[in-house]
Parts: C-alpha cells; structure tokens; sequence
C-alpha cells in the first residue's frame, strides 16, 4: 500500500481541511485512493467528505477520473477496513448503514 502521512491537507476552490484517513492501493497503472475529507476553512466548514482519488505510480496527485480494476476491489476493500471513519461514511453510501451525523465518534 501506498505510504502517504495523515492527516495532512487539502485544497480545494470552496474550502481547505484535513485528509483525515486513507485507503489505497498500488493499482496496475496508478494507485487508488479514498480519502475521509473534514473542511476546516471555507464555505463547507464542518463538514466530511469522501474523495475517490488516484495517484501516479511514482505518487503524484492525478487530476483524473478514478478507475478501480474489479481484481483491485479485494486488496482496496482491505485497505477501507484499516480506515473506519471512511468506512462508515461509505457504509452510508450504499445504505448499509442507519444514518448519523457525523463519522466523528466512529
């Protein structure tokens, strides 16, 4: 798996924060990445998100659609498990799990 520090910031036009959790992978031609997102600035202060993301394989942010390879699902699904607050809130995602307000107390 990739080793990228965390927390560490982002930047985005409408508000700057925190990546607070990170599953990725080493893919065949980049490396997969969900990130858990909390903006501490901006218009969407307070609030999570999640950001579907790819790296270069020499670990350059891809400005690009992420694309995950259905034989990367089994190795990136280990890597949401290591990362529970990002796990919830994909959880929510598909409906898996009841609503809440936050990933916080995860």
């Amino acid at each position: 798996m990739p080793q990228r520090r965390v927390p560490r910031q982002f930047s985005l036009p409408w508000g700057t924060g925190l990546i607070l959790e990170e599953a990725a992978i080493e893919g065949g031609l980049h490396q997969p990445a969900l990130q858990l997102l909390r903006y501490e600035l901006g218009e969407k202060k307070g609030q999570y998100a999640i950001r579907f993301s790819s790296y270069s394989p020499d670990g350059r942010f891809e400005r690009q659609p992420l694309i995950v390879n259905e034989r990367e699902i089994r190795r990136l699904q280990r890597e949401v498990q290591r990362s529970p607050r990002l796990r919830k809130l994909l959880l929510r995602l598909v409906g898996e799990d009841p609503p809440s307000p936050s990933p916080e107390g995860s």
